[in-house]
């Protein structure tokens, strides 16, 4: 049924000692030998037997991944389904399998034809780990070493690849499908997976021990702002609050390092833009999953091989005022662009938001200062301030916990700009207590007491807060 696809006839190989001896299932030849040479001799048969097994097995993967290669046609798979390519890798095990030592059970059998297919068809040794929903994170550091990030925790894994070409054929697999590139004159890369998932990739010169790779996976179901509270990241009247700045239209900078949770709110709070507003995103590396309808999304494109071709997130930003929005949102504001956001901020475009790397609202605003300097926009600090105030009314800082647990640390408005100097009032922070017994970061939302600078915009809006949300909130 599927001898379409073959090239010639499949010959088996009887099991040579080489290929006992030198597996590939995902670790190198240098370390099933070191893990070999180290191992203590036992009188155990049954541990002695399962060493014996495990190398027998990945004999096995090996020779039928050799032969696929060999006798199939790789470019005709493009149009075969997934049922059609798993039986073909199926009969070749079992061709292969009765010139071994071992009897294989089905669970062996199935785990063999797994691996060789995702080999061939999808991300190889990365793509069980890319079909966890449990794993937010994978990065990995030279071919040996794998690590995950599992319910806020980073722990290593067991899955390694082959060698170092071995985990470059993987990574050019992924970044040519998405029409980006990565060799010695572009040396690193941004993408985006399929799923939606952001890659990032450094390979030598520029990665010392090997090639480097962060995947930043996003769920498929955008998370609310009731079930952020529900998981501790804020508190019912910080939440209360949000919904209302966002309803109000309020231009808010969601402000955190890496990985605290940034696009993750801003996803939350696209769920109170109104229906009848139209929103168009500007992203480097297009990862916003906003829970509205009329989105217009752009994303930036690298320059081509012959550096021409280049679409900033400045280019995107400009067009996108032309396009009648009511609110633009920015993934993330980290270069000149700058310059137009606050434009927008600034000129109807009310309810805008955007995400900045920084450790408080206060350094938020320095950044957003800094980026202008860098844009070559001489304008006086004084200026730039005044019109700072006037584009951005709220900070909301987000910070990722030693637990790896994401919280909002604080609510911060800015009211003006006097003297020169940008004016705030923080309407709630978080009050770190303590690390209870199983190391889970302790601690309660607290409201200032500062009502909101706000509060007559929020009333003309139809969405007047109670007093009491800015008291203090016991969690």
């Amino acid at each position: 049924m599927f001898e379409k696809f073959r090239q010639s006839r499949l010959v088996v190989l009887p099991p040579e000692e080489e290929s006992v001896k030198r597996p590939v299932a995902f670790s190198t030849d240098e370390q099933i030998s070191k893990e070999l040479s180290t191992e203590t001799e036992t009188s155990d048969a049954d541990a002695a037997s399962g060493r014996a097994r495990r190398m027998v097995l990945l004999g096995i993967r090996k020779q039928v991944h050799r032969q696929l290669l060999e006798t199939l046609d790789l470019s005709a798979l493009d149009h075969a389904g997934e049922a059609d390519i798993r039986r073909e890798i199926s009969e070749m095990v079992k061709e292969i399998a009765p010139h071994q030592p071992i009897v294989l059970s089905r669970t062996e059998r199935d785990q063999i034809i797994d691996n060789i297919y995702y080999e061939v068809t999808g991300l190889g040794p990365l793509e069980a780990l890319i079909k966890d929903d449990r794993i937010s994170d994978i990065l990995i550091n030279g071919p040996e070493k794998v690590y995950v990030e599992q319910d806020g925790i980073l722990k290593k894994t067991d899955i390694q690849f082959s060698d170092e070409s071995h985990l470059r054929r993987i990574l050019q697999k992924v970044v040519s499908t998405v029409g980006r590139r990565i060799d010695e004159m572009n040396p690193y890369v941004d993408a985006r997976l399929p799923d939606g998932s952001r890659l990032n990739a450094v390979i030598n010169p520029i990665a010392v021990d090997g090639t480097m790779v962060s995947i930043r996976k996003f769920k498929k179901d955008s998370l609310s702002l009731r079930q952020l509270v529900a998981f501790g990241a804020l508190s019912d009247n910080m939440a209360e609050y949000l919904m209302a700045a966002v309803k109000c239209r309020l231009n808010i900078i969601i402000s955190g390092g890496t990985g605290a949770g940034k696009t993750t709110l801003l996803n939350a709070l696209s769920s109170f833009i109104g229906d009848r507003e139209r929103v168009i995103t500007v992203e480097d590396t297009a990862e916003l999953n906003l829970q509205r309808d009329h989105v217009g999304r752009m994303e930036s494109r690298p320059p081509n091989i012959d550096g021409r071709g280049e679409v900033t997130q400045r280019d995107c930003l400009r067009n996108a005022l032309r396009m009648r929005p009511d609110r633009i949102i920015v993934g993330e504001t980290r270069g000149d662009e700058v310059v137009d956001m606050l434009q927008a901020m600034n000129t109807g475009h009310g309810g805008s938001m955007t995400t900045i790397h920084a450790n408080s609202a206060r350094d938020a605003t320095s950044r957003l200062e800094n980026m202008v300097a860098l844009a070559g926009i001489e304008i006086p600090l004084n200026a730039l301030r005044r019109q700072i105030a006037s584009a951005v009314n709220l900070v909301v800082q987000i910070n990722r916990m030693q637990d790896g647990s994401r919280r909002i640390t604080s609510i911060t408005e800015i009211t003006g700009c006097e003297n020169g100097v940008l004016s705030m009032q923080e309407l709630f922070a978080f009050e770190h207590t303590g690390v209870s017994p199983d190391d889970r970061v302790e601690g309660r939302f607290n409201g200032t007491g500062v009502r909101s600078h706000y509060t007559d915009h929020f009333r003309r809006w139809g969405n007047e807060l109670p007093a009491r949300i800015y008291e203090s909130e016991q969690q």
